[in-house]
C-alpha cells in the first residue's frame, strides 16, 4: 500500500501530464472543473492514466470533473491503492 505522499505525487504527475499545468496549481480542495478547467475529454485521460499508473479498477464515471483533487485521493484510498 502506498503512502499518502506517494499516492498524491503520482496522481499530481498524471494531472500535470494531461493538463500541462504546474504542480502548485493542483491544490487539495480545488474543484476539477471550476479551478482547473478540466473538460470531459481530459477527465477521461486522467482516469485512464490513474488506472494504468496505479493499477486500480475504476468505473467509467467514478472520477467526475465535479470532484476535487482530495475527493479523487479519497476514492483511491478507499480502494486501498
Amino acid at each position: 500500500m502506498e503512502t499518502q505522499t506517494d499516492l498524491e505525487s503520482k496522481v499530481k504527475a498524471i494531472f500535470k501530464k494531461v493538463l500541462d499545468i504546474k504542480e502548485e496549481e493542483i491544490v487539495p480542495g480545488a474543484k476539477l472543473d471550476e479551478s482547473l478547467g478540466i473538460d470531459s475529454t481530459e477527465m477521461v485521460e486522467i482516469s485512464v492514466g490513474i488506472k494504468k499508473e496505479l493499477n486500480v479498477a475504476l468505473k467509467d464515471n467514478e472520477l467526475k470533473k465535479t470532484h476535487s483533487f482530495s475527493d479523487i485521493l479519497a476514492i483511491l484510498k478507499s480502494k486501498s491503492v
